[in-house]
């Protein structure tokens, strides 16, 4: 469910960005999530979602890997 004004909680942009909730967490928590804003509760933007996953800095473990 996103807010009227384009907010989503932890929940839908983990879902929105195909993360769980804790990287989720342990992103924001080492700064190299996407935006966020805390009003009681922790929200992020739509727009700051797509700007971070445009930005290239959500990758995979996957892609992290070097193949030998």
């Amino acid at each position: 469910m996103m807010f009227p004004d384009g907010r989503l909680d932890t929940k839908n942009a983990s879902s929105y960005l195909g993360l769980s909730e804790k990287t989720l967490a342990m992103k924001r928590c080492d700064g190299t999530g996407p935006r966020f804003i805390k009003k009681g509760r922790i929200f992020y933007f739509k727009k700051d979602l797509d700007e971070w996953l445009e930005s290239g800095q959500a990758m995979s473990t996957a892609q992290h890997r070097r193949v030998s």
